[in-house]
């Protein structure tokens, strides 16, 4: 048979807008994906936005980059402030600063499971966002299609829960005030403590009762899974959530997986670069270090194909996130795969949730949460922590009291990345090589590995050209 060009765009259900453009042929008897190009299909200009600025405002430009998780850029932003500022928070600052944080993680999974990735495996009522949508293998009985389409609703009002426990102490959700250098601006107090615990509960009790079982029921409908979108096997974690007031201890503590096993291996972010060779930018602000990264556009660019940079880790692709978080923490080995994904962001729900309800325990109402933090004129500093779906950096340079220099690594920068100098595909890309597809006019198939590792491609700014 000839090759069949396929293109969705824009993909549905996810955060922003995003390209798929992919070639199925039949080999060895078996229709499959030959060929994949995703595509970024806006343009990010954040690091232009903050030159020149004071670099406290920072961590409150870099939130808008993404109404998902925004409190992600304001912790990574404020750790290199911190960095450049060379203050040491107070401990309730941190655990503060972890709870808001984590309560951006619960929503994030909760959402991811039931609103944007489930919907490619179960049939809802012939309604939107259910209707228009593909025609899709149904291997969910009538009992299981029931409790998910009621657990579907209820997570709806559990994503609810989720803002307003992170509201109580981060203020204004999405876009949280409370993240500043030097500690957190939030206060805790006796009400605000007792108010968080009864949240919390009731979404732990979700994740046991519901999120969790869900997960696994799906997992043994559509085990095939567990073999399909393995990709490289390469995994990258820059760590999150400290447990010491000095840093050096973190819940997920950073690492690799390399070629879907072995030891956990050390990560060195001196080893990160970025690749624009298919990159709408100029082929100078390519192969640099993010300290030293530039953002300056190229459109168009011949065999160019993305918005989104190439990030390597000693010149090889990584895919990040939950699965590669719980895999270098030792809580999570089964595979690298569509479905491995799937179980290992519902388990990490269930571990933050757990290890949250000890860190409100140790915060005591009225503990200080702020150390004065000072412009230090001239500084290079890095934020490198975890938002929902991965490594996240910012790398900051700052000159005569403003800011010099900003470069943003986003997760899906890392996993959605499109090919490099060297031929390499993007993490995704590589996942996609091979998944089977049933009917070329409907590649469920496909939209279930590329779901699989949560895309966002909100953190982009709109270009808009006026004649």
């Amino acid at each position: 048979m000839a090759v069949i060009p396929i293109a969705v765009d824009p993909v549905t259900r996810i955060e922003g807008h995003l390209k798929a453009s992919i070639e199925v042929d039949t080999v060895n008897g078996v229709q499959q994906i030959v060929h994949v190009q995703m595509t970024g299909t806006l343009f990010r200009g954040f690091e232009k936005l903050l030159e020149g600025r004071d670099p406290r405002d920072a961590p409150i430009i870099t939130s808008r980059i993404c109404g998902v998780c925004p409190t992600s850029h304001s912790e990574v932003a404020v750790l290199a402030l911190d960095q450049a500022g060379g203050v040491t928070i107070p401990g309730a600052a941190r655990i503060l600063r972890n709870l808001v944080h984590g309560a951006c993680f619960l929503e994030s999974h909760i959402l991811h499971f039931y609103l944007l990735s489930l919907p490619d495996y179960i049939r809802g009522p012939a309604m939107p966002p259910w209707t228009p949508g593909f025609e899709m293998d149904r291997r969910v009985d009538q009992v299981s299609q029931d409790l998910f389409m009621a657990h579907y609703l209820e997570a709806i009002n559990v994503r609810r829960e989720c803002h307003e426990m992170g509201a109580l102490f981060g203020g204004k959700l999405p876009h949280s005030p409370a993240y500043v250098a030097g500690g957190f601006t939030a206060v805790p107090s006796a009400a605000n403590l007792a108010a968080f615990g009864t949240h919390l509960d009731a979404i732990l009790d979700f994740i046991e009762t519901r999120y969790l079982p869900d997960a696994e029921r799906l997992a043994a409908l559509y085990s095939d899974y567990f073999l399909i979108g393995r990709g490289y096997g390469n995994l990258l974690c820059y760590g999150a959530f400290e447990l010491n007031d000095a840093g050096t201890s973190k819940l997920f503590p950073a690492g690799r997986v390399v070629n879907g096993g072995g030891a956990v291996q050390p990560m060195d972010p001196a080893a990160i670069t970025e690749d624009v060779t298919r990159s709408w930018y100029t082929n100078e602000s390519g192969a640099l270090h993010p300290s030293a990264g530039e953002t300056v556009p190229q459109y168009p660019k011949a065999d160019g194909y993305s918005w989104l940079k190439a990030p390597r880790y000693a010149g090889a692709p990584y895919e990040c996130g939950p699965l590669a978080r719980m895999w270098c923490k030792g809580e999570y080995a089964n595979g690298v795969s569509t479905m491995d994904r799937i179980r290992a962001r519902a388990y990490e729900a269930r571990l933050l949730a757990t290890e949250m309800k000890n860190w409100l325990a140790e915060l005591g109402a009225g503990a200080a949460t702020y150390a004065p933090w000072s412009n230090p004129g001239t500084a290079a500093a890095a934020g490198l922590s975890e938002a929902p779906r991965g490594a996240l950096g910012h790398w900051i340079g700052i000159a005569d009291g403003r800011i010099s220099h900003y470069q943003v690594i986003t997760p899906t920068c890392w996993t959605i990345s499109p090919r490099d100098g060297a031929g390499q595909l993007g993490p995704l890309e590589q996942a996609l090589m091979g998944t089977p597809i049933a009917d070329a006019k409907h590649p469920v198939e496909a939209l279930r590995v590329i779901h699989s590792v949560d895309p966002c491609l909100d953190c982009a700014t709109h270009v808009v050209h006026r004649k």
